[in-house]
């Protein structure tokens, strides 16, 4: 691909999440544009797609940019700028579509692009990063850290995990702990294993901490 349209899309990104501190920042977009790329070659994906699909992923997303997100204008407005073809762009728009955790309505997707992004995305919502990024977006939504006395929320439809206002600390069993066994490559799931078995000795350690056990 174009290296110009690379750098042009990561000066994009820049502008456009400067100023987030809710953990979807420019940051997060290029953790999930190496690793979605990582993936893409060893699953044999079309890297074009699978590169640009990642630098675009968030750009509209519902829960950022409402008003672009149905028709993904952010992305799309971009990828015409650049004299990426329709069928490119459609292909892309589509991986984009599919990206986002969405409860019990999570979809696989259904091309092996659409599955390297997927996977990548979600893999920075994992480990120490992923942690990291949890409490970030809790503490710029005012939510709070914990509480014992409010229970996980399970298996909610897209809707409802849009919605759900929660603690910090149940993200990590309402979707964190979830992730792992809804990677879709191999590349991505060897991962996923490490981090979340990271993610569950953070949480056994806060929780020991929590009740003064430690």
């Amino acid at each position: 691909m174009n290296k110009m349209v690379v750098n042009d899309a990561l000066e994009f990104i820049k502008t456009t999440f400067h100023g987030d501190y809710s953990g979807h920042d420019y940051f997060h977009t290029l953790r999930v544009y190496k690793m979605a790329a990582k993936i893409a070659e060893q699953e044999n994906a079309n890297l074009t797609i699978v590169q640009l699909a990642a630098l675009l992923h968030d750009v509209d997303d519902i829960k950022l940019s409402p008003e672009t997100h149905e028709n993904k204008d952010r992305a799309v407005g971009f990828l015409n700028k650049h004299g990426i073809s329709k069928t490119t762009v459609k292909a892309i728009c589509d991986v984009i579509d599919e990206v986002s955790f969405r409860g019990a309505d999570s979809v696989i997707p259904e091309t092996i692009e659409g599955k390297c992004v997927q996977d990548a995305d979600r893999l920075d919502a994992m480990g120490a990063v992923g942690i990291a990024r949890a409490f970030a977006y809790g503490g710029n939504h005012n939510r709070v850290i914990h509480d014992p006395g409010i229970k996980p929320t399970l298996n909610m439809n897209a809707d409802q995990y849009r919605n759900h206002v929660s603690t910090t600390i149940n993200h990590f069993y309402e979707k964190l702990f979830q992730l792992k066994d809804l990677i879709n490559t191999d590349t991505a799931k060897e991962i996923a294993e490490q981090r979340e078995n990271y993610m569950r000795n953070f949480i056994s350690e806060f929780l020991d901490e929590w009740d003064g056990i430690r």
